[in-house]
């Protein structure tokens, strides 16, 4: 006999639905399950396909073997424009587009999202033309210096960039912010905060209507700033690896190349907030991987590249932290309903199912020139997602 479980969602007018089978356990706490257990025999949740609101794909032969494993789980994705050169114009953004809609080879309906990666030299007619154009759907702000081909971004916010942001407000154009400052002197694991204090704060303040998406939060201190600013106006993603490490996962066991991103993983106390924040149901905070593919040459060096590769196990993590957290009837919004209602764009209709079975990461997966090493490489997880055929 198939037993359901039904939960109502706050987002949703539909249930969740938790199908297991013959033979399973479970225990439960006060607001959802705490733990599912399996005994030989299989658990599914169905939910809206999710999109994935931040997200690298290089360009290239990286680009050809990375696009597939977002393809084949996320609807929709917010494509990061630091490629080198990076794509400043919309024509570039629509150029690149085409790029990756090419590498799909028509064997999927994901849409890529276009972006504008921000500069001092940006212009207001730029942004005219960018929401013009119906294929960006964003700027993102790099402070100059702060990650991976970032050495074009802005050093002049509130100055030369000023009629640019407030284009950005009369088009109703998000910014997409990188949140670290890039000051020597700064410790690392307070580039976050400090960016908060010195750049966003003044921000919202003085354009107040700016759409922003403060992207891979990584502290209790955004999680507070988030929080406390008006619903609709300023938003975060949150990636799989800010959810699942700390700061400990770069060290143990000797240097961690492969947990190594920008922002860097924090203590364990600000991953704590931020498991609360997702898992409370906050339409806030939505999915954004922020999967960022190198070469594992390039991860494995003297002086490694920043990113995590995670697109083949994202939706497997935030299961795992939902689960874990007892909040697997808040996993829906967050990962297909919140991202969506923010960009003012529509939910998805199809369904993803998410398999309570064991599977293997790769160690790491070959392409033309190299391989790469994916997040939780060689480990066992407990939740595999599906599209229906």
């Amino acid at each position: 006999m198939i037993k359901t479980l039904a939960f109502p969602s706050r987002v949703s007018k539909q249930p969740m639905r938790f199908v297991t089978y013959p033979s399973v356990s479970y225990k439960s706490n006060i607001g959802g399950f705490k733990r599912f257990k399996s005994y030989g025999t299989r658990m599914e949740l169905s939910i809206a396909q999710p999109d994935d609101w931040h997200l690298h794909l290089r360009d290239g032969e990286l680009l050809e073997a990375v696009v597939s494993h977002s393809a084949k789980q996320f609807g929709r994705a917010i494509i990061m424009p630091n490629l080198r050169p990076p794509v400043t114009t919309t024509a570039a953004a629509v150029a690149y587009r085409d790029t990756i809609v090419k590498a799909l080879q028509g064997n999927t309906d994901f849409t890529p999202l276009m972006t504008l990666y921000l500069t001092d030299k940006t212009s207001p007619q730029e942004i005219k033309l960018a929401r013009e154009s119906g294929a960006v759907y964003g700027v993102k702000l790099y402070p100059a210096g702060a990650t991976t081909n970032s050495q074009d971004g802005v050093t002049d916010l509130f100055g030369k960039c000023l009629p640019v942001l407030e284009e950005m407000v009369n088009q109703d154009m998000p910014l997409l912010v990188h949140g670290e400052v890039t000051d020597p002197e700064i410790d690392i694991f307070d580039r976050e905060r400090v960016f908060i204090d010195r750049i966003l704060k003044p921000l919202i303040h003085k354009l107040p209507k700016l759409k922003v998406v403060m992207e891979h939060v990584t502290t209790m201190d955004a999680v507070k700033f988030v929080e406390s600013c008006e619903e609709g106006c300023v938003a975060a993603t949150v990636t799989p690896q800010h959810l699942l490490l700390n700061r400990n996962s770069l060290f143990q066991g000797g240097l961690q190349p492969h947990n190594y991103c920008l922002p860097v993983l924090k203590r364990e106390t600000h991953r704590q907030a931020i498991v609360a924040a997702v898992t409370s149901g906050n339409r806030r905070f939505f999915l954004g991987t922020d999967s960022a593919p190198h070469d594992r040459l390039r991860k494995e060096c003297a002086c490694g590249c920043a990113g995590v590769y995670n697109s083949p196990v994202a939706l497997s993590i935030y299961a795992k932290v939902f689960e874990e957290a007892g909040a697997l009837d808040k996993l829906e919004a967050f990962t297909s309903f919140n991202g969506p209602d923010f960009y003012g764009l529509p939910r998805n209709t199809r369904k993803l199912t998410l398999k309570k079975t064991p599977w293997k990461v790769p160690e790491s997966y070959s392409y033309a020139s190299g391989s790469l090493v994916p997040m939780s490489a060689g480990e066992s997880l407990e939740w595999l997602p599906c599209l229906p055929c």
